[in-house]
């Protein structure tokens, strides 16, 4: 309840004591021009222990949440192919081939619940991609808001995806390291799950700085930030049988998901360019060891 009460608590608790370097980078960023960090290679995990602590904490709210299931959810939301956004339209089929109306109601009604949550959140992502000094990719993300929250009512459908404008998707934990913040140690949050010390204070500042806060008088404000948080959510049922995998399924989930995490973040880092260096993470001896 402190958490949902006060979650600035929790973020607090789990920043890096060098947060204050984080604080005079990003205060003197612009001025000092530093470039992005460098892609780290291998693990970087001194706190393995009370993160191995975390992630079983995690996994039993995730049974208790979704009763356990062990072949994961039933009506797992189709993806398109772009970046594996939901699906513009309505899907007639459910995966597995279920054809029942609850079903397709079910898939249907979060498919609207993420475009929605996503549409809502497209401002915050344009303010991160003004402070990376990335014009196109903000003039782009503005373009997909005005044409989603216009012609996909109110961002319920994915107009201009269907188009050819997917999401480019960016947080302020980007920012950082644009600005030559290092990833840090890695961590694992309660209920969010892996991250780094870079990626949790760039989650305390998006919370902060979301633009929706300001544009919108309390409590309405509150109400519009709860959509995009639901928005977020839904990529439980939307990659269910790949988390219920890993939770499940493997010999060593809380290795499993650091390193698919580690890899996915870090591909993000360096915009997509795989180097010789994502080959040191070795996923049978992070598994397995020696």
């Amino acid at each position: 309840m402190k958490f949902l009460l006060n979650p600035m608590s929790v973020l607090k608790h789990y920043l890096p004591r060098s947060a204050g370097a984080i604080g005079i980078c990003v205060l003197f960023g612009s001025l000092t021009a530093c470039g992005p960090a460098d892609i780290p290679t291998g693990i970087n995990d001194p706190n393995e222990a009370r993160n191995r602590g975390v992630h079983e904490w995690n996994k039993r709210v995730d049974t208790q949440l979704l009763g356990g299931s062990e072949e994961g959810a039933e009506a797992e939301i189709p993806l398109s192919e772009d970046e594996g956004q939901p699906t513009a339209g309505i899907d007639d089929s459910i995966e597995g081939g279920a054809t029942d109306a609850p079903a397709r109601g079910a898939s249907n009604a979060l498919i609207a619940l993420s475009n929605f949550g996503t549409n809502l959140d497209n401002p915050r992502r344009v303010v991160n991609s003004l402070l990376q000094v990335r014009p196109g990719d903000a003039a782009h993300n503005t373009l997909r808001f005005g044409i989603n929250s216009t012609v996909g009512i109110l961002g319920l459908i994915d107009v201009a995806g269907a188009a050819g404008l997917p999401e480019i998707d960016t947080d302020f934990g980007e920012t950082l390291h644009v600005w030559g913040v290092s990833e840090g140690n890695f961590q694992e949050l309660p209920v969010v799950g892996p991250s780094t010390q870079r990626d949790t204070a760039g989650m305390a500042v998006d919370f902060v700085m979301n633009p929706l806060w300001y544009v919108f008088p309390w409590p309405q404000n509150l109400v519009a930030n709860g959509f995009t948080w639901a928005g977020e959510a839904t990529d439980r049922f939307r990659y269910s049988d790949t988390v219920d995998s890993i939770y499940r399924d493997s010999a060593d989930s809380y290795a499993q998901s650091r390193l698919i995490y580690l890899q996915n973040r870090r591909f993000e880092m360096s915009r997509g360019e795989v180097t010789e260096n994502d080959e040191s993470i070795d996923l049978f001896e992070e598994l397995y060891g020696d």
